[in-house]
């Protein structure tokens, strides 16, 4: 999930420099999207992850 929030990003901004404004736009908010994403279910697997009892 981060690796595709990554590739968004850098399309977003290889657009933004072709001067595709809006296409950079759709492309940042699906990175940030992604990334969100990506924060809640690291946080979560931090938090229910892996319990070992002894």
């Amino acid at each position: 999930m981060l690796r595709w929030a990554v590739i968004l990003f850098v399309i977003a901004i290889f657009a933004a420099v072709l001067g595709f404004g809006g296409a950079a736009g759709l492309f940042a908010e699906g990175a940030e999207i992604l990334f969100i994403g990506f924060i809640i279910l690291a946080v979560l697997g931090l938090i229910f992850g892996r319990r070992f009892f002894a």
